[in-house]
């Protein structure tokens, strides 16, 4: 038997093979699925791959099977372990951290600003196969990012550096990382160009590349290499690069992915333009979040303790279920009836917790002005649909019941959640991960393939945005008052003018102790004023000539010889 593609998804506990034929006509056909078990402390992943295909082709009752194009997705040299430095957290750290993550990679360790002693002993520590560095602007700050990068060339740790930060810096850092240094140089756009702009594309298209170089180093991978045909990428950036297909087709959409040691959450949103208004901080069109202790079996503690043991242990006795029983007998995937229960129940959690962690939220904020509202994460608001891949979302009896629960998780109405005009979708098949890869060399059978793993016929056009939940109308409300409230001053400020009044400095930023470019010493001061601090009286139009009895008048540049109307009570010249 001959099919078109194979696609090996090489985990680091499991080997998938997707078999796919028909891929250039209009009907292509995912023919079949094989795993077994990855074969990573058997010195050679090749072992599990040949295992994985030999378990398709019994499933099929076939001899041999022969393929035009292999493809792979991988995490078997136990993921793309990196560190990011970065100049400002919340800034080119942060923006740094999102391209890693949308890559596939998982994050070990986060700085911002300059390396201490202890930073370079945890760098040490960890022995990434990684390292992102970033920090400052365009033409801004530049020392940071060159200061850690000499410390880092002096750890002497051959590792492979990303450098994302200030262009101006680019031809430093390959003197800095030569051919003596041993460490490979990427030079990449700046994550965070300018202030309040994301830019994480082009790193993320270069941590893939370097994954790709990097996972070669596993057993037996360099000759899975010579089998490939396209690109290895990190499984997780697979799903990302599917998600953002699905986009592409549908619209905004998040995926969830619930497995036995993490949850990934990948969202292609933009937010509204309610939200936009008071965002305190811009976030990624494409955002992936990894919760590394929500998994429903090597991290089942961490979730019963998230949900709470006393309270878990009464919600299992209404459903009639012995949880250390339970706990006991539960190995990877659920058999029994009360294992499938009970791991619905802790499903229900990991997919709760990891969007209120990926979303964002609504703040109030008080100061001298009063109350005024801000938006701080990610908006998924205009969500139109949910999609559940892997093992629990695609497997459980009661996965879409699961998904459906998360829009009724906002019970403050304060989380920037999907609401309940989402659709719920599921990777039927469990392909998402391979049609991700498989979209770089046949998009249009992706697409396809896709539809019919989601049995769901895309619209012909994307639907337009989702209507403002109802929580965001006081948003909406506050907007519109502060904006009324605008123009109304506005107007006054006009009929004044037109009255005959200067209103200069009521349209003028209030100066606060000379900091602000408008203070005394900025651009807008008056320099006929400056004689007045320096003692020597009313300067240039600010002294007129003496009047009759011999004192100085005061400033008429402007006036209007309208006394009635004029507030100047102590003009020498005002008739009553």
């Amino acid at each position: 038997m001959r099919v078109d593609v194979l696609v090996a998804e090489i985990g680091s506990t499991t080997t998938v093979v997707n078999a796919f034929t028909d891929l250039n006509t209009d009907k292509p056909v995912f023919w079949g699925q094989g795993q077994a078990p990855t074969s990573v402390m058997d010195g050679d992943v090749r072992v599990g791959l040949q295992g994985a295909i030999d378990d398709l082709c019994n499933k099929k009752k076939i001899d041999s099977l022969e393929y035009d194009d292999m493809l792979a997705t991988s995490s078997a040299a136990g993921g793309l372990k990196m560190t990011v430095h970065g100049l400002v957290y919340d800034m080119t750290a942060k923006a740094a951290k999102e391209a890693a993550l949308g890559a596939g990679g998982i994050i070990h360790f986060v700085t911002a600003g300059k390396l201490r002693r202890t930073d370079i002993a945890k760098i040490k520590e960890i022995n990434p196969n990684l390292i992102l560095i970033a920090g400052g602007v365009d033409y801004g700050e530049r020392d940071t990012a060159l200061d850690n990068a000499e410390m880092i060339r002096a750890m002497g740790l051959k590792t492979p550096i990303i450098y994302a930060g200030n262009i101006e810096n680019q031809e430093e850092m390959k003197l800095i990382f030569d051919e003596e240094s041993g460490e490979q140089l990427y030079n990449v756009e700046n994550v965070y160009p300018k202030i309040d702009d994301l830019n994480v594309e082009p790193c993320r298209k270069v941590i893939q590349q370097a994954f790709e170089q990097h996972i070669t180093h596993a057993p037996g991978m360099e000759h899975v290499r010579d089998m490939v045909s396209g690109p290895i990428i990190p499984t997780p950036g697979a799903v990302m690069e599917c998600t953002k297909l699905l986009y592409d087709c549908i619209g905004d959409l998040i995926v969830l992915d619930v497995g036995g040691a993490t949850t990934d959450l990948h969202s292609v949103a933009v937010e509204s333009d309610k939200v936009a208004r008071i965002m305190v901080s811009p976030e990624p069109k494409a955002k992936r979040t990894v919760e590394g202790d929500l998994g429903v079996y090597v991290n089942r503690y961490k979730v019963i303790e998230s949900i709470g043991e006393e309270k878990l242990r009464e919600e299992c006795n209404e459903m009639g279920i012995d949880m250390d029983k339970v706990l006991e007998s539960y190995v990877a995937i659920p058999k029994t009836e009360d294992e499938i229960k009970f791991v619905e129940r802790l499903t229900l959690e990991a997919v709760t917790k990891a969007t209120e962690r990926h979303a964002g939220q609504i703040r109030y904020i008080y100061g001298p002005s009063g109350r005024s509202t801000v938006a701080e994460g990610k908006d998924l608001t205009q969500v139109k649909y949910i999609v559940g891949t892997g093992g629990a979302l695609t497997r459980l009896p009661h996965r879409v019941e699961i998904m459906k629960q998360i829009a009724r998780h906002n019970e403050t109405g304060m989380l920037l959640f999907p609401t309940d005009h989402a659709k719920i979708l599921v990777d039927n098949e469990y392909i998402m991960a391979s049609l991700g890869v498989l979209s770089k060399k046949y998009r249009e059978a992706a697409i396809k393939l896709l539809e019919q793993s989601l049995d769901f016929k895309f619209p012909e056009k994307k639907e337009e945005g989702v209507e403002i939940p109802i929580y965001m109308k006081a948003v909406e409300e506050e907007y519109e008052e502060k904006v009324q409230r605008d123009e109304e001053y506005r107007k006054h400020i006009e009929e004044c003018e037109a009255a005959g009044y200067d209103m200069t400095a009521f349209k003028e930023e209030e100066p606060i102790g000379g900091a602000n470019s408008r203070g005394p010493a900025g651009a807008s001061a008056d320099p006929a004023k400056a004689g007045i601090e320096a003692g020597q009286g009313l300067q240039g139009k600010w002294a007129t000539n003496s009047d009759s009895d011999g004192t100085q008048g005061q400033y008429m540049g402007d006036c209007t010889h309208d006394c009635k109307h004029c507030t100047r009570r102590n003009c020498p010249n005002r008739v009553e």
